[in-house]
């Protein structure tokens, strides 16, 4: 992975200009550059992102995305673990990464002064990591105490034990950080194997947002990414059929901890934005059915909500909440009655409008934040391969209709069709 010197090949553009002033360029090798400038602000996010996350893993790999994107701060060709760690922060920014189902992100904020200090730490922790072997065996032991960390945190480890429900056998049903099992296996080899494999052009997306010129970034992204060579890019199993399965589990903890959840569409499909103004209308924030009945009428719990997960193949909807123990059972069924209501009448005109104004209010919030900005582009170019403008968002959301909603919510009210997880106390001192 030594890196050679860029073609001085003009990269050919793709398109240009949208709306909301996003520019994608794709290099010759297949690099995707997405640059939003924002000549308002002084500083600048950049982010590499790779389309490649647990559930391009085998079973004996699991983890290995996720210690991938740990050991590449350990070294490249370039710098040191300790010129990467102070790279950003020496000049007031800062430079992190995570891994999700789907995909990895490399992501840096500094000051639009420093934005190709930025860049060019990220595209280098892709490009050439070195992964040194005596750093291994550390970085196993520090990613399997943060395995013990979300153990120990129920509201994490729920959706860990529900997804192995709705995704049982597959890929997208185990762990982003993997087992302790297979932490301890990987080896360079592995890492290396795998880099090789997964980390090709064609799977890599350059993204800023900020105080900087489009020209100069492309520019930048093709001198640090340009000399990678195009491979095959790996194909994606997709998950199997859907049988709800319920799991019961008694840990030391105060609380019970209730998830319920079901399979339904990928990021693709047609209702995907009815998905999201139901989701609001029922569990999205104080305002909504499940906060309003369950916490404040009744005052069953602090925290409960609603959420959707959706994939490039498949997604799920569920509905989480953490109560007294004596409480889950009237709790589920109150969740329940809520979908019931849902699916026996359409909402009124007043609810849909106040839901679809949180959910455009939200995506506007967003655009505040640049590394939101930076999130933004990657998403949507992983998804669509082209960033959506504020205004086709805002009027996709404008378009759902009551009846929309009502249709929808008769799919999803019928408690048959869903996974539950409940972890329960055991009756033992969290602390003891």
């Amino acid at each position: 992975m030594t890196p050679k010197k860029s073609k001085k090949t003009a990269p050919a553009l793709v398109g240009v200009a949208v709306p909301d002033r996003a520019e994608i360029v794709r290099l010759p090798n297949g690099v995707r550059v997405v640059v939003e400038p924002v000549p308002t602000v002084q500083s600048v996010a950049a982010g590499v992102w790779v389309d490649t996350g647990s559930r391009d893993e085998s079973e004996a790999e699991a983890g290995l995305t996720h210690f991938i994107e740990h050991m590449v701060f350990k070294g490249t060709m370039k710098r040191r673990a300790h010129h990467i760690a102070s790279r950003m922060e020496s000049v007031g920014g800062y430079l992190n990464a995570f891994t999700t189902k789907e995909h990895t992100c490399y992501y840096a904020r500094g000051l639009a002064e420093h934005a190709f200090r930025a860049l060019d730490t990220v595209t280098d922790l892709v490009a050439a990591p070195t992964f040194p072997d005596g750093e291994i065996p550390k970085e196993q032991e520090v990613v399997i105490e943060e395995l013990k960390m979300y153990e120990d945190q129920p509201e994490d480890l729920i959706f860990d034990r529900m997804e192995a429900l709705v995704y049982d056998g597959h890929a997208l049903g185990r762990p982003i950080i993997g087992y302790e099992e297979t932490v301890r296996s990987f080896d360079k080899r592995a890492l290396t194997d795998f880099l090789g494999t997964h980390y090709g052009p064609e799977k890599l997306i350059v993204t800023v947002a900020g105080n900087v010129r489009p020209d100069k970034v492309v520019k930048m992204a093709d001198k640090m990414l340009g000399h990678l060579a195009p491979r095959p890019v790996p194909t994606r199993a997709a998950p199997g059929s859907f049988e709800p399965r319920r799991h019961d589990e008694r840990r030391a903890i105060q609380q019970a901890h209730l998830a319920l959840s079901t399979r339904v569409f990928d990021i693709h499909h047609q209702d995907r934005t009815v998905l999201g103004v139901l989701n609001t209308i029922l569990g999205g924030g104080m305002s909504s059915l499940l906060s309003q009945n369950v916490r404040e009428k009744y005052g069953y719990c602090y925290t409960i909500y609603s959420y959707t997960n959706h994939y490039t193949d498949s997604g799920d909807f569920g509905v989480y909440v953490a109560t007294d123990e004596a409480k889950t059972a009237h709790t589920e069924r109150l969740i329940f009655r809520e979908l019931d209501r849902l699916a026996a009448a359409p909402v009124s005109a007043q609810r849909l409008r106040q839901a679809q104004a949180q959910v455009k209010g939200g995506m506007l919030l967003g655009l505040e934040n640049l590394s939101s900005r930076m999130n933004r582009l990657g998403r949507q170019v992983l998804a669509f391969d082209r960033v959506l403008t504020v205004d086709e968002m805002a009027a996709e959301v404008d378009r759902v209709a009551v009846e929309d909603v009502h249709r929808l919510a008769k799919t999803l009210n019928d408690p048959a069709i869903y996974s539950r997880v409940l972890l329960l106390p055991d009756g033992t001192d969290e602390e003891g």
